[in-house]
């Protein structure tokens, strides 16, 4: 099974990206393996998603949302897309919301 996620390097760095090469961000309030990143949060901040039966390997993990649903967790942390970012590579994300998201890190 392929990882769900890619690693890039964009200014900062290496970062993780979706299959699309969007940059990928993790978010300061998740805490305990679960997001707290939902309903108006989550049409901004569009989780990776992971399918129902996907299953943990090496430092990815699986964590349930509110609505039932599944996403991905790198080191524990949930992820997520920017809805602003336009292209692959963009990072406007970062900082957002008094520095409570940042781009995520492999």
């Amino acid at each position: 099974m392929a990882e769900p996620a890619k690693v890039a390097q964009g200014s900062g760095g290496s970062m993780l990206t979706d299959a699309k090469g969007m940059t990928l961000y993790t978010f300061d309030h998740d805490a305990g393996g679960k997001s707290a990143c939902n309903g108006p949060c989550a049409k901004n901040w569009p989780p990776l998603m992971a399918m129902a039966d996907a299953k943990p390997m090496g430092k990815w993990s699986v964590v349930g949302r509110d609505d039932g649903t599944k996403q991905w967790a790198y080191a524990g942390k949930p992820l997520y897309a920017w809805s602003k970012d336009q292209k692959p590579g963009d990072t406007t994300g970062d900082g957002f919301l008094n520095g409570a998201w940042h781009v995520a890190r492999p």
